[in-house]
């Protein structure tokens, strides 16, 4: 018997066994039915809240300047979380371009089988040494590298305390893991103590924070926490996500910032904002646990490798600020020009001096129509609402990058003005 008609024999009988009923049929169509209705019962729900988060397209590359989708000529850019304009940087697209030609597409693989090649290992140590760390391994984004250090650091001795408000990357890590859970208020010192004070019958303890918190543009008190940490025998985690490359004297982060690099004991960050703008994260800190992560992080263990042009481009990025702090520096001025003047047109911004700059208006419906009539003037702006930020704290969150020139800038202003004063938000 050929080897054809030998599987052909074996599958026959296996379809006829498996062949649903007329009556199984109808009622696996009545169930699909049924949960289409659902389904579509709640995203009904969320267009009646004014919630609905409809996707623009941009149909050119990401910058301060950008095409949309049904828009004419150029659109001003005000809401993509490319703060230095590294995305379309001249050298760092060319070296993702050499990174394709040298390295391929992807590895189609995993690390640890035969997915690692020497560039994964260049930015990796490129990266320990930009945040002054001993080692750094690579995910294929943040919210991996937050999925992938709890559940390993941490055991059923342990504790962890996490602000209210972290990243939802973070929330997800920590519900993997088998730790204590102690969520403290938000940015609230005194409430932290407590929670240090409840479990100190843990084995090991860790504060985690965001280093900025990404809806608000508020930067977490570094200095305090670290010295609640040492006070009370605990490890500090920060997520740098919307710090890394522009906060600090040399663009290194909060923890820079804030004059406490050397007491911050794990940095997670990504790739995918100002490092170049695509897609990759990475957790920094001491080798041992580092080298534990390669051993048992599973969405390390269980992804492809980040692929070649990513790493290329990520790689040039972080080249570019280890050289010089130029483009870091240049972010102040810009943000400040852009705070200072909507708060003198009469709008409520959240957060300080960082380039996050949440129009505060707590509507959704409003924040949404806002949005859309800041496109028709030439600009891109989104509005958010709930559930990415909570109800009743609708916001237009605008973002500033080092690639704004001050017309640009000015421009945002204007328009928002405009916009304002149509739907009644300013005089």
């Amino acid at each position: 018997m050929s080897l054809g008609k030998a599987v052909r024999s074996l599958v026959k009988p296996v379809r006829g066994v498996f062949r649903p009923s007329a009556a199984a049929s109808k009622r696996t169509y009545a169930a699909v039915a049924e949960a289409r209705a659902v389904l579509e019962n709640e995203l009904n729900t969320i267009r009646a809240a004014g919630t609905w988060k409809a996707e623009r397209i941009i149909t050119s590359k990401q910058g301060p300047q950008i095409n949309v989708d049904g828009s004419r000529g150029t659109i001003l850019n005000f809401c993509a979380n490319n703060y230095l304009g590294l995305s379309s940087h001249p050298e760092v697209v060319q070296a993702g371009i050499d990174a394709l030609k040298s390295y391929g597409a992807g590895l189609s693989s995993v690390r640890f089988i035969c997915g690692t090649q020497d560039l994964h290992k260049n930015l990796e140590q490129k990266l320990a040494e930009f945040h002054e760390r001993e080692d750094c391994i690579l995910y294929a984004s943040c919210f991996d590298a937050n999925a992938g250090l709890f559940e390993v650091l941490l055991g059923p001795d342990d504790a962890v305390l996490s602000d209210e408000l972290n990243h939802a990357s973070i929330i997800d890590g920590i519900r993997l893991c088998r730790a204590k859970r102690l969520r403290y208020k938000h940015m609230n010192l005194s409430d932290l103590e407590t929670k240090l004070k409840e479990s100190q019958s843990s084995r090991m303890r860790l504060i985690v924070t965001d280093g900025v918190f990404s809806m608000d543009g508020d930067v977490a008190p570094l200095q305090g926490i670290c010295d609640l940490a040492e006070q009370y025998g605990a490890m500090v985690f920060i997520d740098e996500c919307h710090a890394t490359g522009f906060l600090g004297a040399r663009g290194r982060g909060t923890d820079e910032l804030l004059g406490v690099m050397d007491r911050v004991h794990i940095v997670n960050s990504t790739l995918g904002k100002a490092l170049g703008g695509a897609a990759g994260g990475y957790t920094v800190g001491p080798k041992p646990l580092i080298d534990l992560l390669r051993q048992r992080s599973r969405p390390y263990l269980f992804s492809n490798s980040l692929p070649p042009p990513v790493v290329g481009c990520a790689t040039r990025a972080v080249e570019l600020l280890l050289a010089s702090n130029e483009i870091a520096q240049s972010m102040t001025a810009k943000t400040m020009r852009f705070r200072n003047k909507m708060t003198q047109a009469g709008f409520t911004i959240a957060g300080s001096a960082h380039p996050i700059c949440p129009v505060m208006l707590g509507d959704a419906r409003l924040a949404s129509l806002m949005a859309d009539d800041m496109l028709k003037l030439g600009v891109y702006v989104i509005g958010f609402s709930y559930p990415v930020v909570p109800k009743g704290k609708a916001r237009i969150r605008v973002q500033i990058s080092a690639a704004h020139t001050d017309e640009d800038i000015d421009h945002c202003v204007d328009a928002f003005i405009q916009t304002g004063r149509k739907h009644g938000v300013v005089s």
